[in-house]
Formats: C-alpha cells, structure tokens, sequence
C-alpha cells in the first residue's frame, strides 16, 4: 500500500510564494507588451577601471490578433475581403543609456543620455478583395449569371505608432 503524499504548511508557503513572486515578476512585463533587456557591463569597467556605457534595453512582444470575418456584400458571389487583414500589436523597442564623454567642451558635459521609451505599434497586415467573373443570379436570364470583368483590389497595410526619444549632455555621474 502506497503512502499519500503529505505537504506540510511551510512546503506549501514555499510553493505559494515562489508562484507569487514568478507571477509578480511576469506581470509588468506582460501588461507593458516588452521585456526588460539589461546589458550587464559592471564587470567591464571593474575590471578596465574606467567609467563603461550603461545600457538597457526593452524588447517589444508582438501579439498578434484575430482578423474580421468575411463581410457579404448583395450582387457579389465572394465576400467582401476575401483574404482580410490580420491585425498584429508590439510595440516599439526602448532605449535607455548613458556614456561617458572626454572633456571636450569642458567640465559640463562629460556624459552623453540617450532615453528612447518602448512605444505601442498597431498593424494590419496587407489584405485582398476579389470579385468573381460572374454577377449574382439574374432572375431575368432564367437564373443564369451574367459576365462582367473580375475585380481585384489590396488591401493596403497600415501602421500606427507614435516614436519618442531624449537626447541630453551634462556634467555628473
């Protein structure tokens, strides 16, 4: 016969906390739509004994989305977007450093800061319209369709986003 498998209350708080706090670290991230991307360079300038850039980046996640259904249009045998556009949201990588200058124009500005926020894209992708070489049924032709010259269009992609960024000099660390 098998024991049951017994948890005690601090194996269980363990667990509780270590999913808390996973959750806890995915969910900035997640809600913002980029992973933080630090850039770890301390060891170089220990090790240089200089003063290093200091970068750190933000990686946009791309979601893509569900397209609109096929929109029936009357005297057409093929739904209006015929291939539709597939919506997709990221956003835009950020950037944020700080680098160090030789004193060339003086003691005020010895660093260079470069501060370019992650942004929100929103894109559709291209699409296609087509229309058949056939009208609808014409109950005056006995239910036969008459010809008429086929249809083709695209669909043009569309992007939206607003980029933003800082650039400043100054004295300090």
């Amino acid at each position: 016969m098998k024991k049951p498998i017994t948890l005690t209350r601090g194996t269980l708080a363990v667990v509780v906390t270590g999913l808390a706090a996973a959750v806890g670290a995915a969910g900035p991230a997640a809600a913002a739509g980029t992973v933080p991307v630090p850039v770890p360079l301390g060891g170089v300038s220990r090790a240089l004994g200089m003063e290093v850039p200091k970068v750190r980046a933000e990686v946009p996640l791309v979601k893509p989305g569900a397209p609109e259904g096929p929109r029936y249009v009357t005297g057409r045998l093929l739904p209006d977007r015929t291939l539709p556009q597939l919506p997709v949201s990221g956003g835009l990588p950020g950037l944020d450093g700080r680098a160090p200058l030789p004193r060339l124009m003086g003691d005020d500005f010895d660093h260079l800061d470069v501060n370019a926020p992650a942004g929100d894209v929103r894109a559709l992708a291209p699409g296609l319209a087509l229309d058949a070489p056939l009208t609808a049924p014409d109950a005056d032709r006995f239910g036969l369709p008459s010809t008429k010259l086929p249809q083709a269009g695209v669909l043009a992609p569309v992007l939206r986003t607003v980029a933003g960024g800082n650039l400043a000099t100054g004295p300090g660390r």
